[in-house]
């Protein structure tokens, strides 16, 4: 991987990192960028969507299947766009798979 590479893929991390997904406690960074690049740059924008379209979303997208976290992590933002205070026990992965 040349300079440039490495400079775009830290810019890209760094803009998912920054995202205001990541304000979901545990939110994994790779979602957050997979969300922004299929054109969601609000939590509010997921309000109302299913988490199996998203996840068809990113599916097609990447032209292949998404890690086994993708969904549980979409179910999670979802319900915490829907929620105007989450329960902080439903904030982790696990309570969604």
């Amino acid at each position: 991987m040349d300079e440039a590479a490495r400079a775009r893929a830290a810019e890209r991390r760094r803009e998912a990192v920054c995202s205001p997904f990541m304000r979901i406690p545990r939110f994994p960074v790779d979602l957050a960028r997979e969300l922004l690049d299929a054109g969601y740059a609000r939590l509010d924008q997921l309000a109302g969507r299913s988490p199996d379209s998203l996840l068809s979303e990113i599916r097609a997208r990447a032209k292949g299947p998404a890690p086994a976290h993708f969904l549980p992590a979409l179910r999670m933002a979802v319900y915490c766009a829907e929620t105007p205070s989450p329960d902080p026990q439903r904030l982790f992965l696990d309570q969604w798979e």
